[in-house]
């Protein structure tokens, strides 16, 4: 397993823990135990914690952008693993560095996690709910992936 994909996964665990005791743990202690337990090979754990950070940081944000790209799925109505992927989906196809992480990149990630950790659809319905921001976003800043300079 690649070390981002290995860092991409602990954060979804981590996030769906979080999130399952109603995100009143200690968030950074379950990235930390979960860190150690899975993640002993990681080489860069600075890009973890960065998105970790981010995440938390534009949770509400991130929230409404999945309401407003699934308006048919309640936010409490999609299943904890699949909404802690779309967080992690977007929180990187929106505010990364497209140079570090190309959108493209963003979403197939998400894909693969959910092909791995979520239900026989959700693989499906993180590839629409991040498809249809990635078109939004395309639409409005011009090619994502472009860079400048």
């Amino acid at each position: 397993m690649a070390t981002r994909h290995l860092i991409r996964t602990i954060i979804i665990q981590s996030f769906y823990e979080w999130d399952f005791y109603k995100q009143l743990t200690d968030l950074n202690k379950i990235v930390e135990r979960n860190l150690k337990n899975l993640g002993q090979d990681i080489d860069e754990p600075e890009f973890l914690w960065r998105l970790v950070k981010g995440v938390k940081e534009h949770l509400a944000e991130i929230d409404k952008i999945i309401e407003k790209a699934a308006p048919e799925w309640p936010l409490d109505q999609i299943a904890l693993v699949d909404r802690n992927i779309l967080r992690l989906g977007l929180f990187e196809l929106i505010h990364s560095d497209k140079n570090e992480v190309p959108p493209k990149v963003a979403i197939n990630e998400a894909i693969e996690i959910a092909k791995n950790y979520g239900g026989e659809n959700s693989p499906k319905f993180i590839n629409g709910v991040l498809g249809t921001v990635y078109r939004e976003l395309e639409g409005v800043t011009g090619n994502p992936e472009k860079t400048t300079g």
